[in-house]
């Protein structure tokens, strides 16, 4: 068969496989169109998921006649006034959005511009072109995508439901928002209101906070960190939240170059490595940044549909990223995301009164504390406390603990109190409570001191230190799988760095003969399996000083203090002074929170107060 060249409506339809993949793709092409075009407010409207209806209108400077014929031709755009592709300062560039959308669908375009007699319209139908006509219309641009891959019957039948093309829809939109706080945004389908932001007011960061708070929620826009950093060409500025918020995947990472929405495997890789020691390995934080580059130091000519850009320099971003994202986690890093519901707390807890529920015999409070005389009168023989159970019965369940009154501590101790207050006491032997003079701290004694040891391991380890060690009198035999042995013994001088001496014993089976003093009473032989199996996940995608880091969590969770184990108040308190001197204090090692903190006045508000 000779050489020829192809009809222009098939090489539109094949340019549109790569610009339009869903109707997600048309609405990202045209709302960016409309932002370009100087818009305030843009309206999308759906039918079926998009498959029917796409419409979006917006208040931009519209075309004229000669303009909107243009339009739709092949390579057609007013975005490269120098024909620099190395100067991109708009959205769109490459003038192949409205060729390739009207290639596969039906396309209308309606536009006015301001102070125009009238507006003008174009119809596009797989390709074939009408002529422009004189229409009504107010100032801005109308465009109506109709039938969406009628004439390609094959792409079709690859859409998924209509609920989950919305969802789609609604993804990129949310996404575009987020870096246009100052433009209004509205989503509807099938007459149903999914999006709708107004624009945000004050200057970038405000309105840029508000915006996230409507995007991500309430609860990000309340935990999280600022981020500005600049070093060069390049500024990174936004949110992070902060460790203990976070998500089972990243779909709550937005990331913007030049407020262009893009998914960068070398950004989100650095993200994560910016959380490593905060942060458990299946879960990710919540973010949205900004990156403010010269448009010559970045490509987002890669790919059609400008989701993928190339920096000139990626270890200049990764590093500024990496330093600016720990640098805020540094500031919040006794924070934690407070997330408690007092109201479901006690809506879940509080016993039924008036349907007199029994409770059990060991739930029967003493005379003394404080309750409504009458409805206990009513519903409970009036019996002793001694009566219903025995006194070690009643510790063990409520296993509440206040050993010696404030007044007994040393003046030093209550001077020394910081924002976590003094301890009041221990309840199951695991959590601690803690008075301010504002609020109610509760803290997770395992949690927070895990967080307490990995951190003066790595500090040792910073300094170039040994950490100091325990010779165990009767040595460890821990055995085996000869997978597991081996992957132990390859890092038998990383573990001695840090205080665990392992020598080989047999064939299947290794002796521990030192730990680390700071975790004198942990299982040795659970440490070493754990350690045996979270080595075989590390790969070589792990530098040294992250498996270094990996293996001071695991040995600082085995040698925490662990619930269940009683403590008395100076315990506490010296606790709660080590947490407040700890850098990143307010999780823990795997990224939960190590307190949680009650004000007064929430409390109050359950009660009427």
């Amino acid at each position: 068969m000779p050489i020829r060249i192809l009809p222009s409506n098939l090489v539109n339809q094949i340019a549109a496989g790569e610009v339009v993949e869903r109707p997600a793709s048309v609405v990202k092409e045209l709302v960016e169109n409309a932002i370009d075009a100087g818009a305030s407010s843009i309206e999308v409207t759906l039918v079926d998921g998009g498959k029917s209806l796409i419409m979006i209108s917006d208040n931009g400077k519209g075309m004229n006649a000669d303009e909107l014929s243009l339009a739709v031709e092949r390579h057609a755009t007013s975005k490269l006034p120098d024909d620099n592709l190395f100067n991109i300062n708009f959205l769109g560039f490459r003038g192949e959005a409205l060729p390739s959308i009207s290639s596969v669908a039906r396309l209308t375009i309606i536009t006015r511009q301001e102070g125009a007699e009238n507006g003008w319209k174009i119809e596009v139908n797989g390709g074939e072109k009408s002529q422009v006509v004189p229409a009504a219309h107010n100032k801005g641009t109308r465009i109506e995508v109709r039938d969406l891959f009628y004439s390609t019957p094959a792409r079709l039948k690859f859409l998924k439901s209509s609920t989950s093309e919305t969802a789609q829809c609604v993804d990129i939109l949310n996404r575009i928002a987020l870096a246009n706080p100052h433009i209004s945004f509205y989503l509807s389908e099938d007459n149903k209101k999914k999006i709708s932001l107004n624009a945000c007011q004050g200057d970038l960061f405000d309105a840029r906070l508000q915006r996230l708070a409507d995007v991500m929620g309430r609860q990000f826009g309340e935990n999280s960190l600022l981020i500005d950093a600049t070093r060069d060409n390049l500024r990174i500025s936004g949110y992070v939240s902060l460790p203990t918020l976070n998500k089972a995947n990243s779909l709550s990472q937005y990331l913007f170059v030049n407020n262009r929405p893009v998914r960068d495997k070398l950004l989100l890789g650095a993200i994560k490595g910016a959380y490593q020691d905060v942060l458990a390995s299946n879960r990710y934080p919540m973010c949205a940044l900004f990156f403010d580059i010269d448009p010559a130091y970045v490509d987002v000519n890669v790919h059609p549909a400008k989701a993928e850009v190339r920096f000139y320099d990626n270890a200049l971003v990764r590093g500024l990223l990496v330093s600016a994202i720990r640098a805020s986690l540094m500031q919040g890093d006794r924070q934690t995301a407070n997330t408690v519901s007092l109201e479901d707390i006690i809506s879940d807890r509080l016993p039924d009164f008036e349907n007199k529920v029994a409770l059990p015999e060991t739930a029967i409070m003493r005379e003394h504390d404080y309750q409504p005389r009458q409805v206990f009168q009513s519903s409970l023989p009036r019996q002793s406390f001694h009566s219903q159970a025995k006194l070690p019965e009643l510790e063990r369940i409520y296993s509440v603990k206040v050993d010696e009154p404030h007044d007994n501590l040393p003046a030093s101790m209550a001077e020394q109190a910081g924002p976590l207050g003094l301890a009041k006491a221990q309840f199951h032997n695991t959590f601690i409570i803690s008075q301010t003079e504002d609020s109610i701290v509760l803290i997770d004694q395992h949690a927070a001191h895990e967080r307490i040891v990995m951190e003066k391991m790595k500090k040792a380890l910073a300094e170039e230190e040994k950490v100091a060690t325990q010779m165990l009198l009767i040595p460890e035999v821990v055995d085996l799988s000869l997978s597991e042995k081996a992957r132990i013994m390859e890092n038998a001088a990383d573990l001695e760095k840090l205080g665990l001496v392992v020598e080989e014993f047999g064939s299947t089976a290794v002796i521990v003969r030192e730990i680390p003093a700071l975790i004198a009473n942990a299982d040795i032989k659970k440490l070493i399996n754990d350690l045996a199996q979270e080595m075989a996940e590390w790969g070589k995608s792990f530098s040294l000083t992250q498996k270094l880091h990996l293996v001071c969590a695991t040995i600082a969770c085995h040698g925490s203090v662990r619930a269940g184990r009683t403590m008395n108040i100076e315990e506490m308190n010296r606790l709660l002074r080590d947490m407040e001197r700890t850098e990143h204090s307010g999780q823990c090692n795997h990224g939960r929170p190590t307190y949680v903190e009650l004000k007064i006045k929430d409390i109050e508000k359950l009660f009427d107060r």
